[in-house]
């Protein structure tokens, strides 16, 4: 077997990649995964690192000192870097490691040289409506995760009211699923042979999906059997009734 020192959680947003990463960092044996590259949140990690800013869009040195300090974070005192990667991020990872690197590369060898030997993990949800509609929801909302006890783990205490908009729904079915084909690409193309967990399959059994994960890791399965489920499924009687009214909105166009 493959020692990996590294693994990529590949993704879309609620995919359940919440719940796999803050298991997978609970474990103290694989990393810390979590959304590094996400533009949005760069400058935001570097300050939390004490990296400091970039003196322009293709500072390379803020670069250098970015993916080290990642690498320590990523790592969590473990001997596995940890990443969550969703699809619109992928061009930024590969953009920023390019530039230490000197010059551009496919993605998959930019991670290999960075990262050293690398275990993707696609994870992927079915029903594409449902995490639409819960896509939506947090969005209006401003709730992003709860706890098993209710405690909000990610967003608004006190959640904004909430509408049903088919378009938006719409929008993100096709968003997702054209995200989900796109990581399938990427893996088939380069002839990189995922470990593949599926949504409804992981949360109805978390720590089966853990396992899986440290298994294909060279870690201890049995650990997985210690470690608490974080995070609570959201989906509630609005959310079943918004999926009926979608595909029976949906029917009556055609």
């Amino acid at each position: 077997m493959r020692r990996y020192s590294s693994y990529i959680i590949c993704g879309t947003p609620r995919s359940g990649s919440t719940l796999l990463c803050g298991m997978l960092a609970a474990t103290g044996v694989a990393g810390r995964p979590n959304s590094y590259f996400r533009q949005q949140n760069i400058l935001d990690w570097a300050r939390s690192w004490g990296v400091p800013p970039p003196q322009g869009p293709d500072d390379v040195e803020f670069d250098r000192s970015y993916i080290a300090a990642m690498l320590r974070a990523g790592k969590g005192g473990t001997d596995v870097f940890a990443l969550r990667l969703m699809w619109p991020s992928l061009d930024e990872a590969a953009g920023r490691l390019g530039r230490i690197r000197g010059e551009p590369a496919d993605a998959a060898v930019l991670f290999e040289e960075t990262f050293g030997p690398t275990l993707y993990v696609h994870l992927s949800r079915l029903d594409k409506v449902s995490q639409a509609i819960s896509l939506v929801r947090a969005e209006q909302s401003g709730l992003w995760h709860v706890a098993p006890d209710g405690t909000v783990l990610e967003g608004a205490a006190s959640p904004r009211p909430i509408t049903y908009d088919a378009d938006r729904i719409g929008a993100l079915v096709a968003e997702l699923e054209a995200d989900d084909a796109a990581w399938a690409d990427f893996f088939a193309t380069r002839q990189i042979e995922p470990l593949r967990l599926i949504y409804e399959t992981m949360t109805a059994d978390p720590r089966r999906a853990l396992a899986d994960v440290l298994s294909a890791l060279g870690c201890d399965p049995e650990v997985a059997g210690t470690i608490d489920v974080g995070t609570a499924k959201m989906a509630d009687a609005t959310s079943l009734a918004w999926a009926e009214q979608y595909r029976r909105d949906r029917g009556a166009q055609g």
